[in-house]
């Protein structure tokens, strides 16, 4: 699922936009600058930020200047500041859509669809034998081969590197990948996991960390497990 923040002091409007994009979206909502800011350090993995510019501790400018200086995230401005040099202002910061106040809720939702629709990230991770990419759902091995591991396996690799540091049980993983209605077995779990530990090379064993009596964990740093 697309990760949104919004960023927007108005608490009305904010619990209707967030309402709205969570029906699509997963939704972080800061109502100012900091509190954004710190929502933003802790994930920095949002797909877009819709952000207000009259913000009660700053203005969305110096947010996104920020953003800008940490990420390559999408933002676009949502704000009543809507004279020329402040549109230009935000362009030059890279938004992708000014959006002026007043504003009718279905015009915004089309937008962010479309400017998510338009920019799908490459989600590639490297690790010491090969580069894990999210978006074709392969493994490169540093010496050149590439792989297509089955999409269930590559789905809960996915999941326990979106949960780290958390220890997934074997059921959270099932029920997150499958739902609560059709489930496999332990056994295919950990089956999945040891054709994972292979693809991952010489520290497989490292990165998926088998938690004894829970479940298991991705480990970013093997050195240190």
């Amino acid at each position: 699922m697309r990760k949104i923040l919004l960023v927007e002091d108005d608490l009305s409007l904010g619990e209707t936009l967030q309402e709205r994009l969570k029906k699509e979206y997963d939704v972080e909502w800061g109502r100012s600058l900091q509190e954004a800011w710190t929502l933003f350090s802790s994930r920095k993995d949002f797909d877009l930020v819709i952000l207000d510019v009259g913000l009660p501790d700053g203005n969305g400018f110096e947010l996104a200047n920020k953003i800008k200086e940490a990420s390559n995230v999408l933002f676009i401005f949502l704000t009543a500041q809507a004279d020329a040099e402040s549109r230009l202002r935000g362009f030059e910061l890279g938004a992708v859509e000014y959006i002026p106040k007043p504003f009718h809720l279905k015009e915004l939702l089309i937008r962010v669809h479309h400017v998510l629709e338009a920019h799908v990230p490459v989600r590639e991770i490297e690790l010491r034998d090969c580069f894990i990419n999210f978006t074709d759902m392969s493994v490169r091995q540093k010496t050149g081969a590439i792989e297509y591991p089955p999409v269930t396996d590559m789905k809960i690799l996915q999941l326990l590197i979106d949960k780290a540091p958390r220890v997934l049980s074997r059921d959270e993983i099932m029920n997150e990948i499958w739902g609560v209605d059709k489930n496999p077995s332990h056994r295919t779990i950990d089956n999945i996991i040891v054709r994972l530990r292979h693809l991952l090379g010489t520290h497989g064993e490292q990165y998926i960390r088998s938690v004894r009596g829970v479940g298991y964990q991705w480990s970013e740093h093997p050195e240190e497990s």
